[in-house]
């Protein structure tokens, strides 16, 4: 029996909770799965994972052994991944996670730019507006928008992301110029469905916050429905600046009140360990922040950043340190 790869399947199959999803997660079918279990736990000489038809949790015994080897096999990956790292190669599977705003226009061609130089690295890209589990679902690190939570997150500061007011020129042409925030009562919004039910828009300028109640003619998650329905003349309203840089180049859609910003969000890259980060993974995140921070619509991240106990992390602008939350900064 090959020890290594009988405890690999084993961490997987207690972090996922599933014999059929560890499967998945490793690309072998579910009785090499099953085999590879039986194996080990005849060679400990214990019972190890209590199993129903979908699930499968771990026994005490089970978690101990969990527990140990899970570091165990961090390390293992860590060291094989430093030897191919001071050999001069980069390579292996990197499973990233990122939210719809920051996707094709950004990080896509980041991903690309990063296989050209290390062609050995393979990428699953998800695309999605919700907040994954890195363990139960089994990605390498996650881009975020916002505070993360959660015991045990490690993060990375990017920047912020800049929400800045805009209209089509079409648009424009039918209202008349938008020159206070009170003029956004008098025309068509769209908002993020995020906004609050009211439709009030928190705008700020120069510090000072104010909200505005709004006509919103459409709410949706989907920043591509978003852009469309400002390019389209249907209506005025925030967006990340980041979204709309072409539009904003080639004239289709034009700043409204510059002075005022909407609600800006910091983005994060988060992770598990940085003691057992695999040098792929530090490699893609060294070069995508690099990257990121040179879009336009990505701030300093020391430029909203405010003190504790108000739901925001302090880092100054100069940092390029990961930082933990939920007290493992020494993980």
């Amino acid at each position: 029996m090959g020890l290594a790869p009988a405890l690999r399947v084993f961490v997987r199959t207690v972090e996922r909770g599933s014999i059929s999803a560890a499967a998945r997660d490793l690309s072998v079918s579910q009785p090499a799965v099953s085999k590879h279990l039986r194996n080990l736990e005849s060679h400990v000489g214990a019972r190890l994972l209590e199993r129903s038809a979908r699930l499968a949790r771990p026994t005490p015994t089970g978690q101990t052994l969990y527990e140990g080897a899970r570091d165990g096999l961090a390390t293992i990956e860590a060291a094989l991944e430093g030897v191919r790292r001071d050999m001069g190669a980069v390579e292996g599977h990197l499973r990233v996670h990122a939210p719809t705003c920051i996707d094709g226009k950004q990080l896509h061609p980041i991903v690309l730019a990063f296989q050209q130089r290390h062609p050995g690295v393979t990428v699953d890209l998800a695309l999605e507006d919700r907040v994954v589990d890195l363990v139960y679902e089994n990605f390498d690190l996650a881009l975020r928008l916002g505070r993360p939570d959660g015991a045990g997150l490690i993060v990375r500061p990017i920047g912020v992301t800049r929400r800045i007011l805009v209209a089509a020129p079409d648009l424009l042409a039918r209202t008349g110029p938008i020159e206070t925030p009170e003029r956004l009562m008098e025309v068509p919004v769209v908002v993020p469905i995020s906004t609050a039910p009211d439709s009030t828009l928190a705008l700020s300028r120069a510090g000072t916050d104010i909200a505005v109640p709004v006509r919103s003619v459409l709410r949706s998650n989907n920043p591509d429905v978003l852009v469309r329905t400002l390019v389209s003349a249907h209506a005025v309203g925030p967006v990340q600046q980041l979204l709309i840089s072409q539009e904003l180049s080639d004239g289709r859609l034009v700043c409204i009140l510059p002075e005022y910003e909407a609600r800006s969000s910091e983005v994060y890259f988060t992770f598990l360990s940085v003691r057992f980060m695999r040098s792929l993974v530090r490699a893609f995140t060294d070069f995508s922040v690099a990257a990121l921070r040179q879009v336009e619509g990505i701030g300093a991240v020391g430029s909203t950043s405010v003190g504790p106990g108000t739901g925001r992390l302090r880092v100054p602008e100069t940092t390029d340190w990961t930082v933990a939350f939920a007290g493992v900064a020494g993980d």
